[in-house]
């Protein structure tokens, strides 16, 4: 009799074991988070990443720790490439730049080769002019780009080919303007950009919202148009793309991915992790004090979001000319 119920509860204990070790198999997470942002430390991928950090740790959301590596260079390539061969335990910060390196020719990752899992924020472009410009209105503008494309030198950074370059091309070509014919100045940075217009370097620039919105304030700009859908509550004075005539909604949005073969099980914990993140009192302060727009979709909404504004930036690439 001993030596039976020896046996048996020998046998209990190398069950037990097997049980555990199962169930830790498939619990995940089962390591230390990762969030690489793939550029230096200090800019608005690094922010991001910091932030999704700080909110899902000090909200007990994920309980295992979560740290950040920066990855930078190549417009996003070195982070996007060190994630690519990783797990569901490492994330990436990403933007529209994961889509406009491959159409441009400088990357051969597209989107396909991830697993988006939320887009989390946007902010919005403008168009500005200094505050005497002749240009009041966007309409005056336009009319002047029609009669000479060359006459107005536009101001952009840091490169042809982003969101603030792109934004704009988009705009002329609503408004019957050939983009190949507009003389864009390139700047090293938003920065730049907003000095140029300051000392009439150029006659406007387009930029994301939040370089130039102080100045507006100030009287010392005037923006003519932003990309946002409906005005913006701290900015009732400034008109949409969209109500003076130019169909168009342009995101500067960050977004977040995996690597490619995750799970359903992983995408699904992502799915909730990240949408109560977002619901967060801390994710709201965050929106306001940086002059980001909420603008959070889930797994599936960002993949179908991908979808749209790849055909979107292929048509303003091809339009653009930056592709032979």
């Amino acid at each position: 009799m001993k030596k039976f119920l020896f046996i048996l509860l020998f046998l209990g204990l190398i069950l037990g074991a097997c049980s555990n070790s199962a169930s830790g198999e498939n619990e995940f997470p089962s390591e230390n988070i990762e969030i690489i942002a793939p550029a230096s430390p200090g800019g608005g991928w690094d922010l991001t990443a910091r932030s999704v950090q700080k909110i899902l740790s000090d909200n007990d959301l994920v309980d295992t720790n979560i740290n950040v590596i920066n990855k930078p260079g190549g417009g996003g390539e070195v982070g996007w490439q060190y994630l690519q061969p990783k797990d569901a335990h490492y994330l990436a910060v990403n933007s529209s730049l994961l889509l406009t390196n491959n159409l441009l020719g400088t990357s051969e990752l597209t989107y396909n080769d991830f697993t988006p899992l939320a887009t989390l924020a946007t902010e919005w472009q403008s168009l500005v002019v200094p505050a005497n410009s002749e240009y009041e209105t966007l309409e005056d503008l336009m009319k002047q780009l029609k009669e000479d494309p060359k006459s107005i030198k536009v101001g952009v950074g840091p490169a042809l080919g982003n969101d603030d370059h792109l934004s704009f091309v988009q705009a002329v070509r609503e408004n019957g303007v050939d983009p190949k014919q507009v003389d864009f100045l390139v700047y090293e940075g938003g920065g730049d950009v907003v000095t140029a217009l300051m000392g009439n370097h150029v006659d406007v620039v387009t930029t994301s919202l939040s370089e130039v919105k102080e100045q507006h304030l100030a009287g010392k700009f005037r923006i003519l148009a932003i990309s946002s859908a409906e005005r913006l509550d701290d900015l009732q004075d400034v008109p949409t793309y969209k109500e003076q005539g130019i169909d168009m909604e342009f995101p500067h949005w960050r977004g977040i991915m995996g690597p490619k073969d995750m799970s359903e099980e992983e995408i699904a914990y992502w799915d909730e992790k990240l949408s109560e993140m977002v619901q967060s009192e801390e994710w709201k302060q965050l929106l306001e004090n940086n002059d980001w727009e909420e603008f959070y979709k889930n797994s599936k909404e960002t993949k179908t979001f991908l979808d749209e504004q790849q055909v979107l930036y292929q048509s303003l690439v091809n339009d653009s000319g930056l592709v032979k």
